[in-house]
């Protein structure tokens, strides 16, 4: 069955319940959001806009039914932002995990540096300084309070900077881990 549409002007035949450049501009969104780095807006965005186009893509599918088609497209943007939101967290705990392992063996006032290197672009890769301000506890429960920068490079008109931040580290066996329940939220935001 096939369906004359007039587009802009110009006579196109569109076999109905096709979308001619649904799938390419989807291709193109998520492409573009996975290879900026840094742009977390642009990844939050880009992925919100694929799921919101492949959720009327599948709802166009399955009814036509206007409550059916908007349940689907909610739903598919829910998904999206929750995948987004995870894929944040684990970003975060990659970062917090480098930090710690940097301030685990250090002793009070030893200063050492950190980086890490994202996987997954969808933050810059970052690198600092980090210290132990004391010792929480020692013994079966090993846990150090820690004081850690997140170091910016000069570019072209703007100064080299630094900001600092608060953190908990505890030693699982031989590993350090993160122990802060809500670390710097000033530095995360509300995802850690």
């Amino acid at each position: 069955m096939q369906k004359n549409m007039v587009w802009a002007g110009s006579d196109k035949t569109v076999v109905a319940g096709k979308r001619p450049h649904a799938t390419a501009l989807l291709a193109l969104v998520l492409a573009v959001s996975a290879t900026l780095s840094g742009c977390g807006s642009l990844y939050n965005e880009g992925a919100v806009a694929g799921a919101g186009i492949a959720g009327a893509a599948v709802a166009n599918k399955v009814t036509s039914n206007a409550a059916v088609a908007t349940g689907i497209g909610l739903g598919a943007v829910a998904a999206a932002r929750a995948g987004v939101q995870y894929s944040e967290r684990v970003v975060h705990r990659n970062t917090q995990n480098s930090i710690a392992q940097a301030a685990g063996p250090l002793d009070v006032g030893a200063v050492a540096p950190w980086s890490i290197n994202h996987s997954f672009p969808i933050e810059d890769d970052e690198h600092g300084r980090v210290t132990v301000s004391r010792l929480i506890s020692t013994g079966a429960l090993d846990c150090k309070e820690i004081v850690f920068s997140v170091d910016q490079e000069a570019k072209r008109d703007v100064p080299a900077s630094s900001a600092f931040y608060i953190a908990s580290v505890c030693r699982d066996g031989k590993t350090w881990r993160w122990a802060s329940a809500e670390p710097a939220t000033e530095r995360w935001g509300s995802l850690q």
